[in-house]
């Protein structure tokens, strides 16, 4: 995808079943902070929003804004 650190996204669809406070973040943007390792077979995302809340998604999770 090209995503970079420090690039806005979007929250597009959410793979798993989730907590509230993340499924609440559904169509909403933040900022890319990190990447991490996810099973051993793809890369998660860590984005943290406006309200300083973070999570990580999997790439194909989030858009580019």
């Amino acid at each position: 995808m090209g995503l970079e650190i420090g690039q806005r996204v979007k929250v597009k669809r959410l793979r798993d079943r989730v907590d509230q406070d993340v499924a609440g973040r559904l169509g909403k943007s933040g900022v890319v902070r990190q990447f991490k390792m996810v099973d051993g077979s793809g890369v998660g995302v860590v984005v943290e929003f406006d309200d300083k809340f973070a999570t990580w998604f999997f790439e194909d999770e989030i858009t580019p804004e």
